[in-house]
């Protein structure tokens, strides 16, 4: 009978006995997940303060910021990678605010647009603004050749990640 009992293990301890050749990528991975979580966290908190607002609700009016015409709540749950439901919720919450309209679409009045209002463009600009500032200020610490790097690497990572995909995953 073995006296070991189960021990909680924390990825760098479970990297420790990752086989040969794989560390630096799990490393690699680590770090990426690592620098998103901490930018992620620090942009909710900064959307929350300053503007009383969440992050899917910033990602929901970027997306039809860049969708002049508008979008369906397909296209916009396809674009943020999440639910119809969770689109229906943030919409109708936006749209009780004056942010988004809903249109019915040319053709089809059965398919229902949703646009920003021009009080959505104008709060969505503010945001925006901030928003680019945050991200600035939190990579200001990487020169601009470091940045242009890392920005490169990062491409060829991407495309290294999208060309091991599976054909419907891709």
């Amino acid at each position: 009978m073995n006296d070991i009992s189960p021990i909680a293990v924390d990825a760098e301890t479970a990297l420790a006995h990752a086989p040969p050749g794989h560390k630096d990528e799990l490393r690699l991975w680590l770090r990426l997940l690592t620098c998103t979580t901490l930018i992620e966290g620090e942009i909710r908190t900064r959307l929350r303060r300053d503007f009383d607002t969440t992050l899917p609700r910033f990602d929901l009016m970027a997306a039809l910021d860049r969708a002049r015409d508008g979008m369906t709540l397909g296209e916009i749950s396809r674009r943020m990678m999440v639910s119809n439901g969770n689109v229906t919720g943030l919409a109708a919450r936006l749209e009780a605010e004056g942010l988004v309209e809903r249109r019915a679409q040319p053709g089809d009045r059965r398919v229902q647009l949703l646009r920003l209002t021009p009080k959505g463009r104008r709060e969505f600009a503010r945001q925006s603004a901030a928003h680019e500032s945050w991200i600035a200020e939190l990579l200001d610490g990487l020169a601009e050749t470091e940045s242009t790097t890392l920005f490169r690497l990062l491409g060829r990572a991407k495309a290294s990640v999208r060309a091991a995909l599976s054909p419907e995953e891709a």
